[in-house]
């Protein structure tokens, strides 16, 4: 089976945040299950849009939706566990862009990585329901200092 990879770049991430795990994340396994990391990926997004000013619906005068998404899970997470998640972009075009995740678990001083996920963002306008061209303010953004 060919598995998914993601190659994370070298430079600083353009957001880092941490997430608690809570109980209702865990499944029978004991252990985070995968509807749980969308939602952890989620959640990262939006505070790093936060941080920002921006949401969603208002990214720097356009609503962002998601096209796709890939995550690759590489451990266990559990109950207890503080999720570090580091966020970059990547594939910038006038109307999209990627956004990566490598989220990792701290353990008896060990770093675990949990799993790698990609969403392909897409800038949209939510009333004419089409696609809309990434405002220069939001490209500077995910530009970060490169």
């Amino acid at each position: 089976m060919g598995r998914v990879k993601l190659k994370f770049p070298d430079e600083n991430p353009l957001f880092t945040c941490t997430i608690p795990i809570r109980v209702g994340d865990l499944n029978y396994g004991n252990h985070v299950g995968n509807d749980s990391i969308l939602s952890i990926v989620h959640e990262a997004r939006m505070q790093m849009l936060h941080d920002q000013g921006y949401s969603e619906m208002d990214a720097a005068g356009v609503g962002l939706i998601m096209a796709d998404v890939m995550i690759a899970y590489k451990g266990e997470s559990f109950y207890g566990d503080i999720l570090a998640i580091k966020i970059y972009a990547e594939e910038l075009t006038g109307y999209s862009f990627d956004l990566l995740y490598r989220i990792s678990a701290s353990r008896n001083n060990n770093i675990t990585d949990i799993a790698h996920a990609k969403t392909g963002m897409v800038c949209f306008d939510y009333s004419s329901r089409k696609i809309a061209a990434m405002p220069e303010k939001l490209k500077v953004l995910l530009e970060g200092d490169k």
